[in-house]
C-alpha cells in the first residue's frame, strides 16, 4: 500500500471512530454494529501498511481508547439494567416477610391471581 493510500485509511478510520463516539454518546448502540466490520477491515489494513506517520497513529490509538473507555460504560449501564429488571422479576413474583421468630419467609405470588375490580 503506497503512502496515499495510507493516508486515505487512517483519516477514514479517524472519521469512523468520531462516528463510533457520537453513536456511543447518543446511546445509538444499534449503529455501532454497522462500524465494525469497516472499522475491523481499516484496521487490518493498516496494520498490514508501513507507517512515517507516528503522530495520526498515536491520534488514532488515544481515539480507539477512549471509544473503548466509552463502550465499557455503556456495556455497564445494560448489565446494570438487566440486573434492575431481573430483580423487578423476582420482587413481582414472591414477597419477603419475616414471621413472629424474626425468620425471614419467602411467599411465593400466584401470578395467574389478578385483582378484581368492581364498580
Amino acid at each position: 500500500m503506497n503512502t496515499e493510500e495510507t493516508n486515505s485509511k487512517l483519516l477514514a478510520l479517524d472519521s469512523l471512530l468520531d462516528a463510533e463516539r457520537s453513536a456511543l454518546l447518543s446511546g445509538k448502540l444499534e449503529d455501532l454494529a454497522g462500524m465494525l466490520e469497516d472499522k475491523e477491515a481499516l484496521i487490518a489494513a493498516l496494520n498490514a501498511a508501513e507507517h512515517s506517520d507516528l503522530d495520526a497513529l498515536q491520534r488514532l490509538d488515544a481515539k480507539v481508547k477512549r471509544n473503548q473507555l466509552l463502550l465499557d460504560g455503556a456495556l455497564e449501564g445494560i448489565r446494570s439494567v438487566a440486573r434492575r429488571m431481573a430483580a423487578l422479576r423476582r420482587i413481582r413474583g414472591s414477597l419477603e416477610t419475616y414471621d413472629s421468630h424474626g425468620k425471614k419467609r419467602n411467599i411465593e405470588l400466584d401470578a395467574a391471581r389478578a385483582v378484581e375490580k368492581r364498580a
